[in-house]
């Protein structure tokens, strides 16, 4: 997966939930969920970084996606998606 992320997103991201957006890159997947709460074509990947359920929340921009965040993801996610 060819990333990229804004350079100002990645430090709040990391500042409020302990991970580098460039994380994303490792990420196992398990389920790609579209997000159609915004404006802009969203979606949800839930899977695997180093054996722990992560979210991340992206869209594309060209041939690239765009990380918006990542976070560990919550039990209640995890057993509905995937």
């Amino acid at each position: 997966m060819d990333i990229e992320f804004d350079p100002a997103k990645e430090a709040i991201n990391i500042e409020k939930h302990g991970i580098s957006l460039a994380r994303a890159v490792d990420l196992e997947v398990l389920a790609l969920i579209e997000d159609d709460r915004f404006e802009e074509a969203r979606f949800r990947i839930y899977g695997h970084i180093d054996g722990l359920p992560y979210c991340a929340a992206g869209t594309r921009r060209g041939q690239k996606v765009r990380i918006i965040n990542l976070r560990r993801a919550h039990r209640k996610e995890m057993d509905r998606y995937v």
